[in-house]
C-alpha cells in the first residue's frame, strides 16, 4: 500500500457487504444501519475530526523530520505551500519545481498549484476513496491477515474493531521483531495496555510516531478506519526491507546450496573415476605378463589366481564403473538444470577415458585367458611327450647296453670252424636286431626335436641323451660293418653249423623284437580328448589281442627248436653246450617276456577302460554346461531386446515407467542363481580339462559379456528415467507435458532405435508449432546436437523441451538478490553477509567472491556481480 494520508473529508464510499446467512447473527439491514449510523455520528464528531487532525499530523511529521523540519498546525503550517512541496519531495525522492518565496497571498497560492500540479502528475485524484484507494487498502488488510494468520486471539477483518483490542499490533511486531516484545505474556482483556506497549516499541524501535491514542481507539464504538490504515502502513513500510532482504537471502542460499552439492558430487567423481583408473593401472600389466611357467603345477596356480580374478576382484569393480556413469549423468542434468556449465572431469578421468581403460583391461584379460589355456596344453603335450622319450631311450640304452663290447671281441680267432659259422649266424642275426631298433632311434630322436621346438624346460638334458645315443648307435653300426667283414674272412675257413641253432636264432629274435614292441606299446601312455578317440585305441587293442594266439602258435614253434637241439644233442651224446651260440635270446628270456606280455594286456585293458569313463564323464559335463547355456544365453538375448523396447514404447507417468524397469531389474537379479550355477559347472569343465564342446555355441565369456551387458543396459536404462523425474519436477514439467514430449518423439522416431535423425527433428518441431528458418533451426541443432552426430536422443529432445518451457534461476537474478543485501552499492561487505547468510553460505561466499576494485571500494569490498557470474559458467573465476 502506498504511504497516503487519510482524506480529511469524512464522506467515505463503502464497499457493499454480503447479508449474513441463516445462524449467521444479525440480519444485513441491521448491520447497514448501525454503519451508516456511524458515518453520521462522525460527520458531527469533534473528537473524530481532532483524531483526523492529530493521526495526519503525526504522519506528515514521520516524514518532514527527515527533512530537519515539522508542522504543528495542519491548516495553518501548509498555507503558504513550502512545507507540503518539502512533504512531497520527501515522500517521492524527487525535487519540485522551485518555489516562490514571497509572502504575498498570490506567492503562496503559487506554491500549493505547484504541489497540486506535482500530485496530478503523478495521477493522484484528490477525490473521495476510488478504485484504486480500495484495491491499496484491500491489499493492506491482506498483509496484515496473512503476517497475523498464526496468532491466537488475532482476526484482522478490517481497519476498525479488528485493532481495539490492541493484540493485532503486537502481533505485526512479533512476527518481524520476536526480540522487542513478548507476545505470551499479553492479555486480551488489557486493550489500552497493548496498544500503548506496541505504539512505545513502534516509536523506539521501528521509528514509527505515534500518531493515534489507546484511548480513542479502545472507547470509540468504530474506530476511524483511515487513521489506523495510515499507521498500519507504517508498519508495512518497515518491515517490507526486511522481507525484501529475507527473500534475496533465500534465493541466494538456495543457489550456494545446489553449487555445494554440486562441488561434492563433482570431487566424488573424481576419487572415484581415479580409483578405478588406478586398478585398471596395476591390473593391465599382471594380465599382460606372458612369461610361461616351467611345470603344470604352477601353471594351473595362474589359472586359479585368474578364477579368482573374475568371481572376487572383477565383479566389484564393474559395478563400480556402473554407478561411477550413473552418478556423472545425474551431476550433469543437476547443472543442466540449475543452468551451470557441464562438468568438465580431470583430464584423462572423462567416462570416455574409463571406458577405453575398461576395454583395454577386456582386451588383455581375454588374450590372458586363452594364452593360459594354450600354455597348459603345451606343457601336458611336452609332459607326455618327455615321458615317451624316456622310456624309449631307457629300452633302448637297455638294449644297446654292452652290445659295443661284444662286437669288439676277436673270439673267433681262436674259435674252431662251428664256432665261427656260429659266430657270423649270431652277428647276422644281430645285424637284424641292428635294423629293427633302427625305427625307435629315428622315434627317440623325432620326439628330441619336438621337445626343443616347444621349448621344453628340460631340453637340454633331452639333447644331451638323445646325442649319446646317436654316437653310440653310429659307433654301433661301424662296428658291426667291421666285424661282419672279419666273420665273412673266416667263413671259408668253417664247414658245420647247427642249422637248428641258426633256425631258432633267426626265429627267435624277431619274436623278441615283436615281444620287446608289444610291451612297449601296452605300456605307452596316451591322450584323448574325445569319446571316439578312446573307442579307436580300444579297437586297435582289440586288434592286437586277436594277434596273440598266432603268437603263442610262433612262441611254441621257436621253442620246440631248442627242444629239438636238446634232444640231438642228448640223443647223439654230444659234448657241446646246449646253448645256441647263434643268439643272444633264451628260451627263458622268451618265456619271462611272454608272460609279461599276457599280464600287460588287461593291465591295458584296465586304462583303457578308464579312460573310456572318463570320456564319458566329460561328455555328460558338456552336455550338462550347453543345456544351460543354451538357455541363459537366449534369455539374456531376450531380456535385452525387452528392455530396448520399453524404452521406446512405454508410456504414461514416469513413476510407472520406473517401477516398470525396476521390475525388469528385480527379475535380472532373480536369475542371478542361474549364471552362478553355470560358472559352476564351468568351473567343473576347466578343472577336467575340457577346452571345446560342440554341443553350443555360447562360452562362458560370452554369457559374462552379455550378463554384464544386460545389467548395465538396464541400470542406464533407469537412469535415464530418474534423470527425467529430475528434469521434470525441477523444471515444473507437468507429467502430461512429458507424455506429450515421449508421443511426439516415438511418432518421429521412424527407425525405432530411440533416435531422430535432423529431417524427423525438423518434422517434430513443426509439428508442435515451432515457425523455423534455416538460422533458428541451426542454432536449435547446436544444442541438441553439439557432437554432430546427425541424430538426436530422447534425453536431448526432453532437455531442449524443458528450456523452452521452464523458468529457472539466472545469474542476473543472483546479482539482482546481492544487490539488495548491499542495498544498492556495487560491492558487499563481510559483515552484510553474515548478517543475512546463514553462517556456512556466508563463509562460502566470503571465501570466494574476489575483491571488488571498481569505484567507490573500500577496504574489505567484495565483488558479487563477479562471484554471481562465475555460478552459472560465464567467467573465468
Amino acid at each position: 500500500p502506498a504511504a497516503r494520508p487519510p482524506l480529511p473529508s469524512p464522506q467515505r464510499r463503502r464497499p457493499q457487504r454480503e447479508p449474513r446467512g441463516a445462524g449467521g447473527g444479525r440480519p444485513a439491514g441491521h448491520y447497514m444501519t448501525q454503519e451508516e449510523e456511524w458515518d453520521r455520528d462522525l460527520l458531527l464528531d469533534p473528537a473524530w475530526e481532532k483524531q483526523q487532525r492529530k493521526t495526519f499530523t503525526a504522519w506528515c511529521n514521520s516524514h518532514l523530520r527527515k527533512a530537519g523540519t515539522q508542522i504543528e498546525n495542519i491548516e495553518e503550517d501548509f498555507r503558504n505551500g513550502l512545507k507540503l512541496m518539502l512533504l512531497l519531495e520527501v515522500i517521492s525522492g524527487e525535487r519540485l519545481p522551485k518555489p516562490d518565496r514571497g509572502k504575498m497571498r498570490f506567492h503562496k497560492i503559487a506554491n500549493v498549484n505547484k504541489a497540486l500540479d506535482y500530485i496530478a502528475s503523478k495521477g493522484v485524484k484528490l477525490v473521495s476513496i476510488g478504485a484504486e484507494e480500495t484495491s491499496a487498502k484491500e491489499g493492506l488488510l491482506l498483509w496484515c491477515q496473512r503476517k497475523t494468520a498464526p496468532y491466537r486471539n488475532v482476526n484482522i477483518q478490517n481497519f476498525h474493531l479488528s485493532w481495539k483490542d490492541g493484540l493485532g499490533l503486537c502481533a505485526l511486531i512479533h512476527r518481524h521483531r520476536p526480540d522487542l516484545i513478548d507476545y505470551s505474556k499479553l492479555n486480551k482483556d488489557d486493550p489500552i495496555g497493548n496498544i500503548n506497549l506496541a505504539m512505545e516499541i513502534a516509536e523506539k524501535h521501528l521509528d514509527i510516531p505515534k500518531m493515534l491514542d489507546a484511548e480513542d481507539i479502545v472507547n470509540t464504538p468504530k474506530p476511524d478506519e483511515r487513521a489506523i490504515m495510515t499507521y498500519v502502513s507504517c508498519f508495512y513500510h518497515a518491515f517490507a526491507g526486511a522481507e525484501q532482504a529475507e527473500t534475496a537471502a533465500n534465493r541466494i542460499c538456495k543457489v550456494l546450496a545446489v553449487n555445494q552439492e554440486n562441488e561434492r558430487l563433482m570431487e566424488e567423481y573424481e576419487r572415484l573415476a581415479s580409483e578405478l583408473l588406478e586398478w585398471i593401472r596395476r591390473t593391465i600389466p599382471w594380465l599382460e605378463n606372458r612369461t610361461p611357467e616351467k611345470t603344470m603345477q604352477a601353471m594351473q596356480k595362474k589359472l586359479e589366481d585368474f578364477r579368482d580374478y573374475r568371481r572376487k576382484h572383477k565383479p566389484p569393480k564393474v559395478q563400480e564403473k556402473c554407478q561411477l556413469e550413473i552418478n556423472f549423468n545425474t551431476l550433469q542434468t543437476k547443472l543442466r538444470i540449475s543452468n551451470r556449465p557441464a562438468f568438465m572431469p580431470s583430464e584423462g578421468k572423462m567416462v570416455s577415458d574409463i571406458a577405453g581403460a575398461w576395454q583395454r583391461l577386456e582386451q588383455a584379460e581375454k588374450g590372458y585367458e586363452e594364452w593360459l589355456l594354450n600354455e597348459i596344453r603345451r606343457l601336458e603335450r611336452l609332459e607326455h611327450l618327455a615321458e615317451k622319450f624316456r622310456q624309449k631311450a631307457s629300452t633302448h640304452e637297455q638294449w644297446a647296453y654292452g652290445k659295443e663290447q661284444i662286437l669288439l671281441q676277436k673270439d673267433y680267432e681262436s674259435a674252431s670252424l662251428t664256432e665261427v659259422r656260429a659266430m657270423l649266424r649270431k652277428h647276422e642275426a644281430f645285424e637284424s636286431d641292428l635294423a629293427a631298433h633302427q625305427d625307435r632311434v629315428e622315434q627317440i630322436a623325432a620326439i628330441a626335436q619336438e621337445l626343443n621346438e616347444l621349448d621344453y624346460h628340460d631340453a637340454a638334458s633331452v639333447n644331451d641323451r638323445c646325442q649319446k645315443i646317436c654316437d653310440q648307435w653310429d659307433s654301433l653300426g661301424t662296428l658291426t660293418q667291421k666285424r661282419r667283414e672279419a666273420l665273412e674272412r673266416t667263413e671259408k675257413l668253417l664247414e658245420t653249423i647247427d642249422q637248428l641253432h641258426l633256425e631258432f636264432a633267426k626265429r627267435a629274435a624277431p619274436f623278441n623284437n615283436w615281444m620287446e614292441g608289444a610291451m612297449e606299446d601296452l605300456q605307452d601312455m596316451f591322450i584323448v580328448h574325445s569319446i571316439e578317440e578312446i573307442q579307436s585305441l580300444i579297437s586297435a587293442h582289440d586288434q592286437f589281442k586277436a594277434t596273440l594266439p598266432e603268437a603263442d602258435g610262433e612262441r611254441q614253434a621257436i621253442l620246440s627248436i631248442q627242444n629239438e637241439v636238446e634232444k640231438v644233442i642228448q640223443s647223439y651224446s654230444m659234448r657241446i653246450s646246449a646253448s645256441n651260440p647263434y643268439s643272444t635270446v633264451t628260451v627263458e628270456e622268451i618265456r619271462t617276456k611272454w608272460e609279461k606280455v599276457k599280464q600287460l594286456v588287461p593291465q591295458r585293458d584296465q586304462s583303457l577302460q578308464e579312460e573310456l569313463a572318463r570320456q564319458h564323464a566329460n561328455e555328460r559335463l558338456r552336455r550338462q554346461f550347453a543345456a544351460q547355456a543354451n538357455v541363459i544365453g537366449p534369455w539374456i538375448q531376450t531380456k535385452m531386446e525387452e528392455i530396448a523396447r520399453s524404452s521406446i514404447e512405454m508410456t504414461g507417468p514416469l513413476e510407472d515407467q520406473m517401477n516398470q524397469l525396476k521390475q525388469y531389474e528385480q527379475n535380472i537379479i532373480n536369475y542371478k542363481h542361474n549364471i552362478d550355477k553355470l560358472e559352476g559347472d564351468h568351473q567343473l569343465i576347466q578343472e577336467a580339462l575340457v577346452f571345446d564342446n560342440k554341443h553350443t555355441n555360447y562360452t562362458m565369456e560370452h554369457i559374462r559379456v552379455g550378463w554384464e551387458l544386460l545389467l548395465t543396459t538396464i541400470a542406464r536404462t533407469i537412469n535415464e528415467v530418474e534423470t527425467q523425474i529430475l528434469t521434470r519436477d525441477a523444471k515444473g514439467i507437468t507429467q502430461e507435458q512429458m507424455n506429450d514430449f515421449r508421443a511426439s518423439f516415438n511418432h518421429f522416431d521412424r527407425r525405432k532405435n530411440g533416435l531422430m535423425d535432423h529431417d524427423d527433428f525438423r518434422a517434430c518441431l513443426i509439428s508442435m508449432g515451432y515457425d523455423l528458418g534455416e538460422a533458428e533451426f541451426a542454432r536449435i541443432m547446436t544444442l541438441v546436437d553439439p557432437n554432430g552426430q546427425g541424430t538426436v536422443t530422447f534425453q536431448s529432445f526432453i532437455d531442449f523441451m524443458t528450456r523452452e518451457t521452464a523458468d529457472t534461476d539466472t545469474a542476473e537474478q543472483v546479482i539482482a538478490s546481492f544487490r539488495i543485501l548491499a542495498s544498492d552499492k556495487p560491492y558487499i561487505l563481510a559483515d552484510e553477509l553474515r548478517r543475512e547468510l546463514p553462517p556456512e553460505q556466508a563463509q562460502y561466499c566470503i571465501k570466494r567472491m574476489p575483491p571488488y576494485t571498481g569505484p567507490g571500494s573500500v577496504p574489505g569490498a567484495l565483488d558479487y556481480t563477479s562471484f554471481s557470474s562465475a555460478l552459472y559458467g560465464e567467467s573465468d573465476l
